[in-house]
């Protein structure tokens, strides 16, 4: 792990032109560095300045020459993002000119952050806990807004707070147990072995509870997995491009052209939807589309939604049979009849009553598109519902969670058969731990790591 004590710099801005760029800096020297590189209009140094203080200036290079204008704020520790001194240069977006300016910081004195830094020093240094700091990467990845608000929820400590009266019940236990081994001789509440697998009992209930909405918060944050499914040359890549807004897939007059799944994602009714276009469902000796077929199916086996696509304007085939069979295997499916715009000759009575929706669309007209979202929307499969900002979309808290559960489940078992209270404490000791792994009381280095490099340069 880099050291902490060093003063880290990146530009905190994405990529691309932009109406403002912004290089950041962090660490002790912070404020020094940045006044290395900046002229104030009022002649004061940004030493000088106070917290949260606006300097406007000009920035200079490595050759001491004008880059930009801009506007820099500072704040000291420990009342900062990262809880040491930083400042930000607010600058112009060039992305030519942020890298000169970033090249002018790290020549006097600064390193280049890596991934995730200054949200790893805020962790560290106690700005943050662990699902705090989390919450922050999934606000910047929030590709529906139920996701933003739950994150931001997050990083408000929600998740914390949910789980911190339960540490501190564990807490008192452990402390009681201890006290009544060590200290017989003074006068302390006997161990109430019953009372505590009462309140065991209640916090393993808490503790699933928060487990379950796991499998919401996979969907809010993963996506509901749609496999459009469909005979060749049935229109399935152009209804995806349709659904989606631009041409993601290639569309052909020639069967077959799909041979492998094309995934996109798009948002129905605020719920993240991925997309999964497939090979044209046929019998076939070409070994290639043959592998294409098998995937269709398997895409269709593990989607929660089949979109099953036929030819509005012909009768049924063999293929559009085996096409039948695949999506009315499926939990929730919705058919889509495609081809509005040419005469009809299929019927809906065709299609059995195995689909909660029968849509006409017109992938070339537009005609039916926003039915068929109304339709998608009404299949999308129900799920756990959990209060915004209790909904964990972490795999690594479910896992610590479910684990703490574990422990107290066998905790609580332990003092209600009678057995010596030692033995439950070593299953509540072990919750401490699951438990502290979730917000990084109790968390190993490389796990750290690990965490943190998910995040952009910058953040």
């Amino acid at each position: 792990m880099p050291s902490t004590n060093s003063t880290i710099a990146a530009i905190a801005t994405a990529p691309g032109v932009a109406a403002i760029g912004i290089v950041r800096l962090s660490g002790a020297d912070a404020i020094a560095t940045a006044d290395r590189v900046f002229r104030s209009k009022l002649g004061r140094g940004l030493t000088e300045s106070s917290t949260g203080r606006i300097t406007r200036g000009v920035v200079v290079g490595t050759d001491l020459e004008p880059i930009d204008e801009c506007l820099v704020i500072c704040r000291r520790a420990p009342n900062s993002y990262t809880g040491e001194d930083t400042a930000e240069l607010h600058c112009h977006g060039s992305p030519t000119a942020l890298a000169e300016i970033l090249r002018a910081v790290l020549a006097n004195g600064a390193r280049q952050a890596e991934p995730g830094e200054f949200t790893k020093r805020a962790f560290l240094n106690g700005r943050l806990d662990l699902t705090q700091a989390e919450a922050v990467i999934d606000i910047i990845e929030a590709e529906t807004v139920a996701v933003a608000k739950n994150a931001a929820a997050q990083l408000g400590g929600a998740i914390a707070r949910r789980i911190d009266d339960g540490y501190g019940e564990l807490l008192d236990i452990a402390a009681h147990f201890h006290a009544t081994v060590d200290y017989p001789d003074e006068d302390i509440d006997d161990f109430k072995a019953g009372e505590y697998a009462f309140k065991l009992g209640q916090l393993e209930n808490s503790l699933r509870e928060l487990y379950d909405t796991f499998e919401r918060g996979k969907v809010l944050k993963n996506g509901v997995a749609a496999a459009i499914i469909g005979k060749p040359n049935v229109g399935k890549s152009s209804l995806l491009n349709a659904l989606v807004g631009f041409d993601r897939a290639i569309v052909t007059a020639n069967p077959g052209t799909t041979r492998d799944t094309i995934e996109e994602r798009a948002v129905f009714g605020g719920t993240l939807t991925r997309l999964i276009d497939t090979a044209g469902l046929r019998g076939t000796r070409d070994e290639a589309e043959a592998e294409g077929v098998e995937r269709a199916i398997r895409a269709a086996r593990d989607a929660e939604l089949v979109i099953a696509v036929f030819d509005g304007s012909a009768n049924l085939t063999d293929e559009d049979a085996a096409v039948l069979t695949n999506a009315k295997d499926a939990a929730n499916a919705v058919a889509v009849v495609t081809k509005s715009d040419l005469p009809p000759v299929l019927s809906d009575k065709s299609l059995g009553d195995g689909f909660s929706a029968v849509v006409r669309v017109s992938s070339k007209t537009g005609e039916g598109l926003s039915a068929l979202s109304d339709a998608i929307i009404a299949a999308l499969p129900e799920f756990p519902r959990g209060r915004t900002g209790e909904i964990i979309t972490n795999a690594r808290q479910a896992e610590a969670v479910d684990r703490a559960a574990e422990f107290v489940h066998a905790a609580s078992l332990a003092l209600a058969r009678g057995v010596t209270p030692d033995a439950a404490l070593v299953e509540i000791e072990s919750a401490l731990t699951a438990i502290g792994e979730i917000t990084g009381r109790n968390i190993r280095e490389d796990t750290i790591e690990r965490i943190f490099e998910r995040f952009c340069v910058g953040k």
